[in-house]
């Protein structure tokens, strides 16, 4: 396998090293404060627990890319797609009425809610009939267009409609979507980012190099499931007038991820690591480790 300078921020291995890391909370901070339309800065942020269940065993959860919230006790979710999916927005509509709920209170309660923004970063275009990189969403008066309520916000970043060059980019924001797009293919920091603290150092977090062993392996096992999954689907769309595109995907990317994972618990990784490769459940890893025991 190819490995670049640096690795990928579209891979989920490097999308939770580079802005799910608490020791470099400040590069999640910067990209927050440049693209959300909020009153005061974000100053701090605490990362939450990425998995939030249902209200009961019967519901679905949701395991979220990063969850956090900031000293006001404003929400944050980001969310890093890679292929297209038909109902993302209800997808990421979903995941916010997790957090609305997490903010019952017990006994007496008014219904106050705290700001939730929910950012969703696409590998694919989710609207087709227009050329906007950034969709911004919130609930309107449908007559008046006037906001009708400002304490849920909706992202949308097409990264595939983002197409500026180094020499076009105008603020911080297009500082970072050109660092997510392009970081992979680089040798070297861009001439116009090394007087840029937070991007040179999404630079230096995002160097190979300075990856442990491990978790190079880690990175070189999520690089191999992308590729999986890529060829699972040109697989799976030759196959389609035969066996339908819809199964041949589920059960291709479903062994695709089992095998990664058995390698990974041949290697030594832990449960967590391997959940954030796969996207299997605990259960599943446990039940694999119990296998590859016997």
């Amino acid at each position: 396998m190819c490995i670049t300078k640096y690795i990928d921020p579209f891979t989920d291995f490097g999308f939770k090293r580079i802005f799910g890391n608490e020791k470099h909370k400040n590069l999640l901070i910067s990209f927050l404060n440049d693209l959300l339309d909020i009153q005061y800065p974000i100053v701090d942020l605490e990362y939450k627990n990425l998995e939030k269940l249902g209200i009961n065993l019967a519901d679905r959860k949701a395991v979220l890319d990063v969850y956090c919230t900031d000293s006001k006790g404003n929400k944050f979710i980001v969310e890093l797609q890679r292929e297209k999916q038909k109902f993302f927005k209800d997808r990421s509509l979903y995941y916010t009425s997790f957090v609305i709920q997490e903010q019952a209170e017990r006994g007496d309660w008014d219904y106050q809610l705290t700001p939730i923004y929910f950012v969703g970063i696409l590998e694919f275009s989710l609207d087709e009939t227009n050329d906007k990189y950034l969709t911004k969403v919130k609930l309107c008066d449908v007559d008046t267009k006037d906001v009708f309520y400002d304490k849920l916000g909706f992202y949308y970043i097409e990264i595939p409609k983002f197409t500026k060059e180094e020499n076009e980019l105008k603020n911080h924001l297009e500082y970072w979507l050109y660092f997510m797009k392009n970081a992979a293919q680089l040798t070297d920091i861009p001439e116009k980012f090394k007087k840029d603290k937070e991007i040179k150092e999404a630079f230096d977090v995002a160097s190979f190099l300075n990856l442990s062993k491990d978790e190079q392996f880690a990175y070189q096992m999520d690089m191999k499931a992308r590729l999986d999954f890529k060829n699972t689907i040109n697989y799976a769309k030759e196959c389609a007038k035969e066996e339908g595109l819809k199964e041949g995907l589920k059960e291709g990317e479903k062994k695709a991820k089992i095998e990664i994972a058995k390698n990974c618990i041949k290697n030594g990784l832990d449960n967590q690591t391997i959940q954030n490769i796969t996207n299997l459940s605990i259960e599943d890893i446990e039940n694999l480790r119990t296998e590859n025991e016997m």
